[in-house]
């Protein structure tokens, strides 16, 4: 009997995950640009230290047994296809959209060879190593957490955090309380904040480049600095989606789902991860959980049942590490109201491994990965 087609459009947490649990009951194929896994929640950290490259870069050799990864970006997808180029595609019985995020460096890479990022990594941390200042453009969860990682690394570092808005992590989701705990940690560290500014111009050198440059913001601060970060610019990677497909995208590029993960209006394309429009804290543990749920899915559809499991959001966990010991997490109680905690367990929830331990086990097929 042959097996049904499934192509899984990304090789991120939820694209990794949903793969290799369908191995076993489907002809699957994989499409994920990049010629290794990235372990996006320890690039930060892989900036300052090069030991946590091993971290970061992973073979997917081992994923999986039955299946094939192609080293490729889909251009099109429709509800029975993946297109690389006109004449280039593979037909599917059902799809699965895991293609996450965007961001700019060095929370994400662009690089599809790993030994190319990695030495992109290597010019970062020597840039930095003489840097007297650095800047930081915004002032969400990945520029505090990009903070904290250099001044643990580089205790004597300058850092400047300027953002347009009056406080960090502006969005509503955050809590006054987890605010002022990232702040006085930074605060004790030497970071300074630049709030309700916005720079007039451009640094004039690239994003990670060492060189000596001076700017000003709309109200005059002037700073001064060698190296600068760009902390924002969050897109969903969706434009993929044909025009059939596209009916289900949002304006802001997330893609519409049911709580089974099937994109609405299609019953056999599926989408898992940062990209769909489910509402909750986009973590690399919950796109495991929702690729879960789709596989399972998936897997009663091959043998004529109807697809009955569905994802329910998870309570919302804030987890902000200051590098491996410092940090606050916010974290919902089961009545709605939320706790937040401070260095101590940030750094056992999050901040010593970064998760690593359960990625390292997913990529090596053993069942045990979380």
């Amino acid at each position: 009997m042959t097996k049904p087609r499934i192509v899984v459009v990304g090789g991120g947490y939820a694209g990794a995950t949903v793969a290799r649990e369908l191995d076993e009951v489907a002809d699957v194929t994989l499409v994920e640009p990049k010629d290794h896994f990235v372990h996006a929640s320890g690039t930060l950290r892989s900036t300052v230290d090069a030991s946590w490259d091993k971290h970061v870069f992973h073979s997917l050799d081992n994923l999986l047994i039955n299946g094939r990864i192609v080293q490729d970006s889909a251009r099109l997808v429709t509800p029975e296809r993946v297109m690389f180029t006109a004449t280039s595609s593979i037909d599917a019985d059902y799809i699965v959209l895991a293609t996450g995020t965007s961001y700019p460096f060095p929370a994400k890479f662009i690089e599809e060879r790993a030994w190319v990022a990695r030495s992109r990594l290597d010019r970062q941390r020597e840039a930095l190593a003489q840097a007297s200042g650095v800047l930081i453009v915004g002032a969400g969860p990945v520029g505090i957490e990009l903070a904290g990682e250099l001044v643990h690394a580089f205790p004597g570092l300058k850092v400047t955090i300027v953002d347009r808005n009056t406080e960090i992590l502006h969005a509503e989701e955050y809590t006054p309380e987890l605010r002022e705990e990232l702040m006085r940690q930074l605060g004790l560290a030497g970071v300074e904040f630049v709030l309700g500014e916005v720079l007039g111009y451009m640094p004039p050198v690239d994003v990670g480049v060492f060189e000596d440059f001076k700017v000003a913001t709309s109200a005059g601060t002037e700073i001064s600095a060698q190296i600068w970060f760009r902390a924002y610019g969050n897109k969903q990677e969706s434009d993929y989606l044909d025009a059939q497909l596209g009916a289900a995208r949002r304006h802001d590029g997330r893609i519409r789902v049911e709580p089974t993960m099937q994109v609405v209006g299609f019953d056999n394309v599926f989408a898992v991860g940062d990209v769909n429009d489910v509402a909750e804290t986009k973590r690399a543990h919950t796109a495991m959980v929702q690729a879960r749920v789709a596989a399972k899915n998936i897997k009663a559809m091959i043998q004529g049942q109807e697809p009955t499991f569905r994802y329910m959001p998870r309570p919302g966990r804030i987890i902000l590490p200051l590098g491996p010991t410092g940090g606050a997490s916010q974290i919902e109680l089961p009545d709605g109201s939320h706790k937040v905690v401070g260095a101590h367990e940030t750094a056992e929830l999050k901040g010593h491994d970064l998760m690593a331990g359960p990625i390292v086990r997913l990529l090596r097929n053993e069942e045990s990965a979380a």
